[in-house]
């Protein structure tokens, strides 16, 4: 009896204090040829392991609140031996209050990544030095990752993590691996992360919380005064846009890469008030998805 007590006691809590990151990993190296695949197979497995089994915070994460990814690596190139060069698609969900949909926070595609791989080398990470390129790519995202998803509950929240994805950059600078330092290109690590702690984007984070927290998480039970709620929080980007902090407004195509759809789906049943403020809005912020947002439009007329 006391055997299994002790058994369920730990089992308890494990669930309690369980890993942020439900991480689900894919590498992709077709395009490389002549190199023994089960390698890659190998490296898929430790980037798993190591996104799902590191403890990124201090926090009390039941089963059912890890936050749930994806990360799909393309490798395009061998550079040199054990070296590649590639892409990496980062996407994260966040479930909603009430519902059984997920709303998806991050759909970005880091277009420059680069590091050397041994196969069955240790996934060492250490957040006070630049201890590998590999680690040092992915735990720059686990941190981002979750300071998004900590920015939809508290305003603010995900300060910790992006500060943290900060001083990975930092380390980074005298990395030979490219996407950490400001001069290569405006949509890199760098940038993703400056914008990210910038007060001139802080309209935009206030937006990630209140749309999210105050807006969709009550639309279950007030539907009214949620969607009412994200109507007058998309003034903050319209605020952000035309302020305009940077000229790729990095920031807020992030947000759109991963939310135009969503965004036009929730006035589909709006008052033709909304639809029509929201439209006017989304068209003059992000003009790219106007096809998008013409199912807004349709709606009201």
């Amino acid at each position: 009896m006391k055997i299994t007590l002790l058994i369920l006691s730990l089992v308890i809590n494990l669930n309690l204090y369980s890993q942020e990151l439900k991480c689900l990993v894919q590498v992709n190296a077709q395009q490389i040829q002549g190199t023994n695949k089960q390698k890659f197979e190998n490296l898929q497995k430790a980037i798993y392991e190591f996104m799902n089994n590191t403890k990124w915070t201090n926090g009390i994460f039941a089963i059912d609140e890890k936050i749930e990814c994806t990360i799909q690596i393309n490798l395009t190139e061998e550079t040199a031996t054990d070296r590649y060069k590639g892409t990496m698609q980062i996407q994260s969900n966040r479930p909603v209050y009430g519902t059984s949909y997920n709303s998806v926070l991050i759909n970005y595609r880091d277009a420059d990544i680069e590091f050397a791989y041994t196969e069955f080398q240790p996934m060492d990470f250490n957040e006070n030095t630049y201890t590998s390129e590999i680690t040092s790519l992915l735990a720059y995202y686990a941190y981002t990752i979750i300071g998004f998803d900590y920015d939809t509950f508290s305003e603010n929240g995900g300060n910790e993590f992006f500060t943290k994805s900060e001083k990975i950059v930092q380390n980074a600078q005298n990395s030979r691996s490219s996407g950490w330092k400001a001069f290569e290109n405006k949509r890199n690590r760098y940038w993703l992360t400056e914008n990210l702690l910038n007060s001139k984007y802080q309209s935009t984070r206030t937006f990630m919380y209140q749309y999210h927290r105050l807006g969709i998480d009550l639309m279950a039970t007030k539907l009214v005064e949620g969607r009412q709620t994200i109507t007058e929080s998309f003034k903050l980007l319209q605020k952000v846009y035309r302020d305009k902090p940077d000229a790729q407004m990095a920031y807020l195509s992030i947000i759109f890469d991963a939310k135009a759809d969503e965004f036009a789906n929730l006035y589909t049943e709006a008052t033709p008030d909304e639809k029509n403020i929201v439209y006017k809005i989304l068209i003059e912020i992000n003009p790219t998805n106007t096809n998008k947002y013409s199912k807004i439009k349709s709606a009201t007329e």
